[in-house]
């Protein structure tokens, strides 16, 4: 109680100091040795035990979103995509009439527009990030970029270039960002769910046995709504309609803003910095390789486009960074304090 007086003191509820000393690393096993079964029983006697404040008034607690506030933050997540839509279509109807910097500017003016409405689309709902993401956007925009240059890249420098410009592909962008509205409504449930859950538990590993399902049960979710849209992006503006790389960025970059929007930015600035590096060691690798003596630097990565194409190599980066990150959601989004500081 004196180690804990601060957090006892200005806690509203029992549950509020089980995350508190879950948070300074006390587990069930600790509890055991006060003689008490669980966190929350622990936490339960320190709230009865500790003695009522002075005259401060508890900090208001905010009202629980309703429909408003939902319909606000939908439509919000809905603007990027719509931008996308509305820049692609422009272009595709003005082929041929407009000459190539009035297409640039048109495509210069869709772009910041899907910028502005992806920041106000971030900055409130279930992924606003409460502490910020850090260098993630920097990261972020790499990884963008390479989805859309990053195939056509490759492919030249692996065939003795680059000896041209790089001819985009713009289906990613389209797809990933009508992906955000999907990407809103699965935290959200997420968020929701967890922490009904959180209100419900009795103990530590009952909560997080519990939330893991719902972890994957959201990834996986957002996943199935992230491929048709891909697929469908992809196929419209006459691509083959099958963006793993795609895939795979989509499910990094949800999995980076959830934690964010927990509170937990560093991991998934970490996973998105890791992807950008192996993206830029393929190409990177190739040209090493021209040097005198140095040609096993590139066997990997015309391995790897033997075996799966160009787009196997940002496939490998983004999924392999989404893996490790999502086996870190599960052990972090687990812990009870990152559900009471949102």
């Amino acid at each position: 109680m004196h180690h804990h007086r601060a957090l006892c003191e200005r806690a509203v509820s029992p549950l509020e100091i089980a995350a508190g000393l879950e948070a300074h690393g006390l587990t069930d096993r600790t509890a055991a040795r006060y003689r008490h079964r669980d966190v929350f029983a622990l936490a339960e006697e320190l709230y009865a035990r500790t003695p009522a404040g002075p005259a401060e008034p508890p900090p208001p607690v905010a009202p629980a979103p309703d429909a408003a506030s939902r319909a606000g933050w939908t439509l919000l997540a809905l603007l990027p995509g719509a931008a996308c839509l509305a820049t692609a279509g422009a272009l595709r109807l003005t082929e041929g009439a407009l000459s190539g910097g009035a297409r640039a500017a048109v495509t210069l003016t869709g772009a910041l527009l899907a910028c502005l409405a992806l920041r106000l689309c971030l900055g409130r709902g279930p992924l606003h990030a409460p502490e910020g993401a850090g260098r993630a956007g920097l990261y972020a925009c790499w990884l963008l970029s390479f989805a859309v240059y990053g195939e056509e890249l490759i492919a030249q420098v692996i065939s003795g270039g680059p000896d041209g410009p790089w001819q985009p592909a713009p289906a990613p962008l389209l797809g990933l960002a009508a992906a955000i509205a999907p990407a809103a409504w699965c935290a959200h449930l997420f968020t929701v769910r967890a922490r009904r859950r959180l209100g419900g538990s009795r103990a530590l590993e009952e909560f997080g046995a519990g939330v893991r399902p719902l972890l994957l049960g959201s990834v996986a979710l957002f996943l199935c709504a992230l491929l048709p849209l891909l697929h469908l992006a992809d196929l419209g503006l006459g691509g083959t309609g099958a963006p793993v790389a795609a895939a795979a960025l989509g499910v990094l970059f949800f999995l980076a803003r959830l934690l964010a929007a927990h509170g937990l930015p560093e991991p998934g600035t970490v996973a998105l910095a890791a992807a950008c590096a192996v993206e830029a060691a393929a190409p990177a690798l190739v040209l090493a390789a021209r040097l005198p003596g140095l040609d096993p630097l590139a066997r990997p990565v015309h391995a790897l486009v033997e075996a799966g194409g160009t787009g196997a190599v940002p496939a490998l980066a983004c999924g392999a960074a989404a893996l490790g990150l999502l086996v870190h959601a599960s052990a972090a989004l687990s812990r009870a304090s990152a559900h009471t500081r949102t």
